[in-house]
């Protein structure tokens, strides 16, 4: 739960209408957030900071020291913690956030649309999220209420602040495309979406900042978004998204992840991009289905009946992810770089899906051997290969290779790097486990090294051939 969370109101009036009363409360608060454009440029730059930022500090002060507990404005904004202590603790979080983000607004630091899109994206989502939980207790439901209500919301109040700002209502707003106004949008949307479901009580404050950060980062990029390519992203990734989930390869949050990440790749990166990483997603995830019983008598099947989560994707897919933003910032820095980020998300994603067939196909056969020793070893020990699974991790990283070659025209020597890249992921994956898993860091951990290895060994390997 959250800070717009699930709270029954001691007047026993049903939850589901104090959810939403609650929700549209905050959003009502979030909506200052607009005063932040009206008075970022001027020339004082601490005056319009204060000024910016002044509205938001009232409310956390009105919330934290001066808000009667036995009131009608406690009782909208109160969570359970807060009946115990008397303060609006929630309340006053956020508008703290509020406050400090909008004073490095005012002051010409972060983008007024990166702010606005953040602000009311999380709270139109809770609105939307709030609403379908009052109707049906289905978290699937709500978090793609949450989803699609913040993406709108978000849109609305970015265009909001450009219109401020600029001081006109044109369409598409002044300073940025209506592209890239919707991309941000989205972004913010899944993000706080996927924050709000593995974080804990209290941290909406935490995901509104780190929306607004990532936000932020793309408007300095300067992203180039054209929007043929972004509703096709939405589009295929939504529906991504839900194959995943219906399918049981991905649970609410590892669903969340990868449709972020085929996002980011499809909207920054291009069609090829994607289509690499939704190989790794969808192979991997019936991979981790496959003959899945046995798996369980050996150990070596994956927790929630293998629905990868949010940590699992994650970990598989963040090189991947800095090689797509590395690849956006290098074009307009260092132009002839820019090939190199992109064997570094091939290998990245090679590594992955050769870790993923080698364990999930290879861990079915018997006599497996410690990499390091070559003893026999249990089946499911940390390190543990068979002859079988790495010739299906070649397979893999061979069939990441294949689809590179065909969307990047590349040659077969070039495709051949992926392969190696892939190989050695794998390799350094298998190592780990053997040395360090299980003591120092856990099995996410290793993946993510694994993947960077993949991802550094094939840029480099491009880079010296």
């Amino acid at each position: 739960m959250s800070l717009f969370g699930r709270v029954k109101w001691q007047s026993g009036e049903p939850a589901d209408v104090s959810d939403v009363r609650r929700a549209v409360a905050f959003a009502a608060v979030g909506a200052l957030s607009l005063v932040a454009p009206g008075v970022s440029g001027q020339p004082d730059a601490r005056t319009a900071a204060i000024a910016a930022a002044a509205p938001f500090l009232l409310v956390a002060g009105y919330a934290l020291f001066a808000a009667d507990s036995d009131g009608s404005v406690f009782e909208t904004f109160a969570r359970p913690g807060d009946y115990e202590e008397g303060r609006l603790f929630g309340l006053g979080g956020f508008a703290l956030a509020c406050a400090g983000l909008a004073a490095l607004t005012a002051g010409s630091s972060l983008p007024p649309a990166a702010f606005a899109v953040s602000v009311f994206a999380l709270t139109g989502g809770a609105v939307g999220a709030a609403v379908v939980r009052g109707r049906r207790r289905n978290e699937f439901l709500a978090t793609t209420a949450f989803t699609a209500a913040a993406l709108a919301w978000g849109a609305v109040g970015g265009y909001a602040a450009l219109a401020i700002e600029a001081g006109d209502t044109a369409f598409p707003p002044t300073g940025l495309s209506a592209a890239v106004l919707v991309f941000l949008a989205a972004t913010a949307a899944l993000t706080a979406a996927l924050l709000r479901v593995m974080l804990f009580e209290r941290d909406d404050p935490l995901v509104l900042v780190s929306v607004a950060l990532l936000l932020w980062l793309f408007v300095a990029l300067e992203v180039a978004v054209t929007p043929g390519r972004l509703a096709v992203g939405l589009a295929v990734t939504v529906l991504l998204g839900y194959v995943a989930y219906a399918l049981g390869t991905a649970s609410v949050a590892g669903m969340l992840t990868g449709v972020l990440l085929a996002l980011l790749a499809i909207v920054l990166g291009g069609y090829g991009w994607f289509a690499l990483l939704v190989t790794f997603f969808g192979l991997g995830g019936l991979a981790s289905k496959y003959r899945y019983d046995e798996k369980t008598e050996r150990g070596i099947a994956e927790a929630n009946e293998g629905a990868r989560g949010s940590g699992n994707v994650l970990a598989n897919s963040a090189a991947a992810l800095a090689a797509v933003l590395g690849f956006v910032a290098s074009q307009g820095v260092v132009p002839g770089y820019a090939p190199l980020f992109r064997f570094a998300f091939a290998g990245a994603v090679a590594a992955a899906l050769a870790d993923t067939f080698s364990s999930e196909f290879g861990g079915l056969y018997d006599g497996p051997r410690l990499i390091t020793t070559f003893e026999r070893v249990e089946p499911g020990t940390d390190g543990a290969v068979t002859w079988q699974g790495e010739i299906f991790g070649v397979v893999g990283a061979a069939l990441i290779a294949g689809i590179a070659a065909v969307f990047f025209a590349l040659g077969p020597l070039a495709a051949g790097l992926i392969v190696a890249g892939g190989f050695i992921g794998m390799t350094v994956d298998s190592l780990l486990g053997a040395t360090v898993e299980g003591g120092r860091i856990g099995n996410q951990a290793v993946n993510f090294l694994a993947t960077c290895s993949g991802a550094v060994a094939c840029g480099a390997l491009a880079l010296l051939l």
